[in-house]
């Protein structure tokens, strides 16, 4: 396997000579002494990660660091500086930098955690795009984000019932995306150059929701002082998406199984029968077998809205998707604050995957945002989530690993407790273990041996 390139620059030559005799097992190594010579070597390799010092001879590290991120393909860039302060730090991050260590504290185990845990971060930003183009691609709808096996079912039943005429229903817990799923069916469908119109059914009352999808007559009741065109015919050729369908009254019902059945309406104080050629996608959050058997919803209704069924999961049955969730929200909510943040913190991340997400993707998006604006540097820490997200004593998702104990724990204690819980997970398979904590093989014989893990 190609070892990655990376590149130290630093004009003292007994750092250069310590980094690279401690980084060279793991990495393809270059070295140079001043912002010259190191752009000549960017410019002639495709490097993976630049180290390189604040405080370099003719030019700083911190313009260096603008030239490789101008690259078509930039490397991870982390400076040292033996001149450490906050503001230092945050003007890096404005720079480009990845990430940000002291020399007066540089510790060899902690710079290959950070190099590896940006190397990761790079490759799930890769993961991202291509993600998105493939969905893009086969789905017709790039904000989709999503690699879980119950997310791609899901993709792939849209993909087929989307050049159809067939209603669909849409179910799932509230912040699952059925709007987004909706939105994807219509831009894939031959509809998509019409209209789609939107109606939250919860928002308004009977009387004036069936104002809203079906119309009025100028004088049809107190406040109409004109005629009135409704959602059916505003979708004209187009997608109608009723959210929560399953808060419609008993008349309401009737008349849109009507529409269902013949494609035909009135509006409201009219006589006159209108049709409308318009696809009807629904969405709930609620259980309509238990409305039907209430007599709160009409059973020939539930069938017609249902031709077919797509069930959203929920964001705790599909863990594995919530970091690119988070990568994604925090690129997001960066831009659009201007702030220098590019990445979270091993704690973050662990707080992230061990919330049960009651909210599920829109609550994570919230939670993001939210620490994206509390956030002083340039990874998002743990201290930067809601209260709610970081102190929640919530049971650990399948697949994620619990959470670390708190309270002052170092980097190397942190680590070694990560290796130890690999390797109880998978049985001792040191393979298996090496791949689960994103390292080689031979880097995790290493690690046993630095943390007297052996025998484990």
């Amino acid at each position: 396997m190609t070892k990655p390139m990376l590149l130290i620059v630093d004009d003292e030559k007994p750092t250069r000579d310590g980094l690279r005799a401690a980084l060279e097992d793991h990495y393809d190594v270059y070295v140079a002494d001043d912002a010259g010579a190191a752009t000549e070597l960017l410019e002639r390799e495709n490097f993976a990660v630049l180290l390189t010092d604040l405080r370099l001879p003719h030019e700083d590290g911190m313009k260096l660091i603008a030239r490789a991120k101008s690259l078509p393909k930039p490397p991870i860039c982390i400076l040292m500086t033996a001149y450490g302060s906050e503001d230092v730090a945050v003007e890096a991050m404005k720079r480009g930098a990845d990430d940000y260590i002291a020399k007066g504290r540089l510790q060899i185990d902690e710079l290959e955690m950070r190099i590896g845990r940006a190397l990761r971060q790079q490759g799930l930003e890769q993961e991202n795009v291509a993600l998105r183009r493939q969905l893009d691609t086969t789905f017709g709808l790039e904000n989709i984000i999503g690699r879980s096996a119950p997310m791609r079912e899901v993709l792939e039943v849209v993909q087929q019932v989307a050049p159809t005429r067939a209603s669909v229903l849409l179910r799932g817990e509230s912040g699952t995306g059925k709007e987004l799923i909706a939105k994807a069916i219509h831009q894939l469908s031959p509809r998509a150059h019409q209209p789609m119109v939107t109606v939250h059914c919860a928002a308004l009352a009977p009387t004036l929701l069936e104002s809203e999808l079906f119309g009025h007559e100028k004088g049809a009741f107190t406040g109409a002082h004109e005629r009135r065109i409704g959602r059916f015919e505003q979708a004209q050729s187009g997608t109608l998406f009723l959210d929560e369908i399953g808060e419609i009254d008993a008349t309401l019902q009737i008349k849109l199984l009507r529409f269902l059945g013949e494609r035909t309406f009135e509006r409201v104080g009219s006589n006159k029968t209108l049709t409308a050629d318009v696809r009807l996608v629904a969405a709930t959050n609620r259980n309509l077998e238990d409305l039907v058997k209430s007599g709160h919803f009409r059973e020939d209704l539930f069938f017609r809205l249902r031709v077919v069924e797509i069930v959203l999961p929920p964001l705790r049955e599909r863990p594995e998707d919530i970091p690119l969730l988070a990568h994604a929200f925090l690129q997001e909510f960066a831009r659009e604050n201007a702030k220098p943040v590019s990445d979270f913190t091993m704690d973050a991340l662990d707080a992230l995957m061990n919330y049960p997400w009651p909210g599920n993707v829109r609550e994570l998006r919230t939670a993001i945002e939210h620490a994206v604006v509390l956030c002083k540097t340039g990874r998002i820490g743990a201290r930067d989530l809601p209260v709610s997200v970081r102190s929640a004593d919530a049971p650990t998702g399948a697949g994620v690993p619990a959470a670390l104990p708190r309270g002052g724990m170092t980097v190397k204690e942190a680590e070694k407790q990560l290796i130890m819980r690999a390797l109880k997970e998978t049985g001792g398979n040191r393979t298996l273990a090496a791949q689960k904590l994103g390292m080689s093989r031979r880097t995790l014989h290493r690690k046993l041996h630095i943390y007297h893990l052996e025998e484990l």
